[in-house]
């Protein structure tokens, strides 16, 4: 998740916030950006990219597992 994308979860945030509150809103838009930024810091995640790779790299290795097994088979046959 990128800075953009924190920015416009606390402005939403922020924006939630009841009329009587606000006053305060850029101490709490400010607030709202540094607990996100805190909490998302400290989850594992990986990129998109990252991810995306990953994936390749998994159905490959799935087709070369399926194609062993297919061997197998008929190595097995009498």
């Amino acid at each position: 998740m990128n800075d953009d994308s924190v920015e416009s979860i606390a402005r939403k945030l922020a924006d939630a916030v009841p009329e009587g509150l606000r006053s305060i809103r850029e101490d709490l838009e400010k607030n709202f950006r540094s607990v996100l930024s805190s909490s998302l810091s400290k989850l594992d995640l990986v990129t998109r990219e990252e991810f995306e790779v990953q994936e390749a790299v998994l159905a490959k290795t799935r087709d070369k597992l399926e194609a062993l097994e297919a061997r197998l088979q008929e190595l097995d046959k009498p």
